[in-house]
Order: structure tokens, then sequence, then C-alpha cells
């Protein structure tokens, strides 16, 4: 994979789906395999659900299992830790526990193969990635469950891999539609730095910012409230900052205000989209805006044309589609 030493410009690289079945672990196993090979690069890996194990517990079908190499550091559960086929030297415990234990800081001694089962939540991921980072890991990956798109923030993790296919949609244009709609938000332009910093200070709340800066509480408990609270969000507000997820509720009502085109709502990140395509790309066209306060740095985007039940999209016409709308790496990993 050409993009591999574009990978060692970052300390941390998180791998989402766009669906189960996509190809996200095969695509972190290519991943593992080519980065143990540097000589000079410890890699660590961790995962914010279990993965590595033969059978998915959702759909009860095969998936391929994660092997690592000697010297990577891992941290996976105490219970998952003891199913693993390597040697390995424990470095520390976690205070806190998962349902299935303490978290074990481990580097392997043997190759083989593990499962991984780490934080249970964004904040203690990223918590999870520092002290890997400490044990002497040069980069840390990242392998996420339930296709949650949420550990993939730049708040977690430093890039972003994507992996999607037909698992997602056996309908080609479908599936090139919601990949392509995926990268879009990843590129949602960023604001100053200096109100960003002030926002991502903030942790719960929707807010309006005046034309000189200053970040006004709109007292709404919830986005998903929104019907009771309309009248805060008057014809003289423009500038809104959504601290949750924003959702078609919340578009439908703005794309008919008749100041649309001065709106601006403003979100953490792209993982805070809860909305449809039409209804993003309805509010875009009328003239509203969307931006982040921090921008998802997406390095690549790996496909598998295989669905879940069997289906087979044609490789090539599917990466050949793909790239007319999006213009950064895509490969089918089992063809490299």
């Amino acid at each position: 994979m050409p993009f591999i030493n574009d990978i060692l410009k970052y300390k941390s690289i998180s791998f989402v789906g766009t669906e189960k079945n996509t190809g996200k672990t095969e695509t972190l196993n290519y991943v593992l395999s080519r980065l143990c090979s540097f000589s000079n690069t410890i890699v660590g890996i961790t995962s914010i659900g279990i993965d590595g194990e033969k059978t998915d517990q959702v759909t009860k079908t095969s998936k391929p299992e994660i092997i690592i190499s000697p010297n990577t550091i891992f941290a996976t559960s105490e219970f998952l830790y003891s199913q693993k086929q390597i040697i390995s030297n424990i470095l520390s415990l976690s205070k806190r526990s998962t349902v299935l234990g303490k978290l074990v800081y481990a580097q392997a001694i043997s190759s083989g193969k593990i499962i991984l089962g780490g934080a249970s939540s964004t904040l203690w991921l990223k918590e999870v990635i520092e002290d890997i980072t400490d044990l002497g890991a040069n980069i840390v990956l990242v392998d996420g469950a339930l296709s949650r798109m949420s550990f993939g923030s730049p708040s977690i993790t430093e890039a972003m891999i994507l992996s999607t296919g037909a698992a997602l949609s056996i309908n080609l244009k479908t599936l090139v539609r919601e990949t392509s709609f995926i990268y879009r938000m990843t590129q949602l332009e960023s604001i100053e730095s200096k109100l960003a910093e002030k926002l991502l200070e903030i942790e719960n709340g929707i807010y309006s910012i005046d034309t000189e800066g200053n970040i006004i509480d709109l007292e709404i408990p919830s986005i998903l409230m929104i019907d009771k609270y309309k009248e805060k969000l008057s014809s003289k507000i423009s500038k809104i900052f959504i601290s949750g997820i924003i959702t078609d509720k919340l578009i439908n009502f703005l794309k008919v205000q008749k100041n649309i085109q001065d709106i601006e709502i403003i979100i953490r990140d792209f993982t805070r989209i809860f909305c449809s395509i039409e209804n993003i790309d309805s509010y875009l066209a009328k003239g509203g805006k969307l931006s982040v306060v921090q921008k998802t740095n997406l390095i690549a985007i790996t496909v598998n044309p295989t669905s879940p039940t069997g289906y087979n999209l044609n490789s090539d016409k599917l990466i050949e589609e793909l790239r007319k709308e999006i213009p950064i790496p895509i490969y089918n990993i089992k063809e490299i």
C-alpha cells in the first residue's frame, strides 16, 4: 500500500468502517504487517470495543482475526488477554475496568493472534492511546466495533482510514454516494483557531456566536427538543454551535428560515452528523453553512466488494467510480 510511508507521519490512526464487514480488520492487519517491517518502528494497537474474535457476535459470520508481530504493544481486557495466542510481557494494568476486566498493557514477544477489548468510551480511549505511546509505541492503531464513527474523531486520533464496500450497499450507485458523503463531511471547513480553542472547552449545550465572537448559551437542553425552543433560534442568530449531534429535525427547521444564507452551524467534527444526505445537501444548496471545530484527516479508503451474503461487486469498477468522487488513495487491499 503506497500510503504506508504517509501513515508514519502520524502518532495515531483510527480504522473506521461504513458498515460491518467492509474489510476494516483486514485493512488493519495489512497496515500492521507493513508497519512492523520497519525495524525502528514500535507499533501500538487497541480497540474501543471487542475485535479480533473468529465469529461476529452480531451477524454470526466469520471474521478475520487480528495478527500482531513481536514488539507490538497492545491493550486489551484481562479476560481477552488470557485468550491470546502469543507470548507476551505484561507492562501494566489500568486502574479502571471494562466489563471484561481491567485493561492489560502488554508487549508481544512472538507473532500470533489476539482479541482486542479496549476502552469503553472515547475519552478513556484517548487516555489509552497516550498510555501506549508512553510505553514506547511510535504509532498507535485503533480498531473500532459496531461501525462506530465516534472514535474516528480528530480529538481522538490524528488520522483516519475508512473501509467501505458491498456490506454497505450492493447497489454501486448507492455505495458510491454514501461513501462520498462521508468523505465530503470529513472535508468540512474548520473555524478559525481562536474560536475553536474556546468551543473545545464546552462539553454540553447549544450556543450562538455574535459578530464580536462572544459565545452565548441559548439554554436549550437538547437539540432533540428543538420544537419547544424554536423562538431561541431567531432570525437575529446566524452562527450556532452544537456541542452534541445534529439531526434532520434541526436541519429541517433551519433550511426554511428566511435568513438561511446567513446561518452557519458549527459542530465538533463530522462524527456528530446524524442527518440524511438529502437534508444536508438541501441545507447547503439553499445557502446554509456547516463547519467544524476540528477537521478530520482522512488519509485513505479501502474497499471490500463482497457482501456478507456473498454478492460480489466488480472491484475495479467500484474503485473507478469512487475515485471520480473522492481524490484520496483508494485500494482493495486483497489486490495489492
